[in-house]
């Protein structure tokens, strides 16, 4: 059986399994489904159809699953589905999806999301990300594996952020980010590969000085990006991870993908 504070309110009908723990002033609503060793600390509010994957803890104040801060949305059976293993610091608010967005917010595993960060309706989230703190996501984003966002940073509705991304802190991003990238600013611009985060995943010399090299041929100022874009893939097109940015550019042109700083701009 569950281990349910006193003070907690569980309604009926959710589904909590026995290993679970559910700590003092916690609010859990009908419909949650919380997986088995899940930990929500105290002071924690999960209601609509949300479901917490085995391992997850949840800290004080955090609310998860209620109405998303969409105008148009008119209380659709909408789902937050949370993975594995994530841990979901303080004050960090997740929202279901809209029927605009598939009706569905996905957070993958072995994720972090330090104090207050907020993931908006309809976002899918990879494994491994990091949301640093006040760390914002509009609606619709899509985030990588690995991918790390710093603190105050904010990505804008239908963003898409590639795998082993880097977005540095206050960073506003209104274009994709391409995988491997950083970006900084107060609207990002690229400010090259993430190597830090490419060495700590294990990628080897090699892979990152080819890298290096399709990076620095993409966003040459010669030509046109379309242009670079086919030099690249004919270049290095048996080069996976290589590929794995062209691919990522050429699947959506909804939006732009961004760029580096002009060399002449301040």
């Amino acid at each position: 059986m569950a281990d349910i504070h006193p003070t907690a309110l569980v309604a009926r009908g959710a589904r909590i399994a026995d290993s679970a723990s559910i700590g003092p002033f916690c609010l859990v609503g009908a419909d949650v489904s919380i997986g088995d060793r899940v930990k929500l600390l105290s002071h924690v509010a999960v209601d609509g159809l949300t479901s917490i994957g085995d391992d997850t803890h949840v800290y004080p104040f955090a609310s998860l699953g209620h109405r998303p801060q969409d105008l148009k949305y008119q209380g659709e059976p909408s789902r937050l589905v949370i993975g594995s293993r994530n841990q979901i610091r303080e004050h960090v608010t997740m929202n279901p999806g809209t029927l605009g967005g598939g009706m569905l917010t996905k957070v993958g595993d072995d994720c972090l999301f330090m104090a207050s960060a907020h993931v908006a309706h309809d976002c899918v989230i990879g494994d491994h990300v990091i949301m640093a703190n006040n760390a914002t996501l509009g609606g619709h984003v899509t985030i990588g594996d690995y991918a790390i966002l710093g603190g105050l940073s904010a990505a804008h509705q239908f963003v898409r952020i590639g795998r082993h991304a880097m977005i540095g802190g206050m960073t506003g991003v209104e274009s994709d980010i391409i995988p491997y990238a950083t970006v900084t600013g107060n609207r990002a611009h690229l400010s090259g590969l993430n190597l830090v985060g490419l060495k700590r995943r294990g990628y080897d010399r090699d892979t990152i000085h080819t890298l290096r090299n399709a990076y620095r041929l993409l966003f040459a100022p010669e030509g046109t990006m379309a242009e670079r874009l086919e030099e690249v893939a004919e270049q290095f097109q048996a080069v996976a991870l290589v590929m794995e940015i062209v691919d990522f550019i050429r699947a959506d042109k909804t939006r732009s993908i961004c760029q580096p700083k002009p060399e002449n701009a301040e």
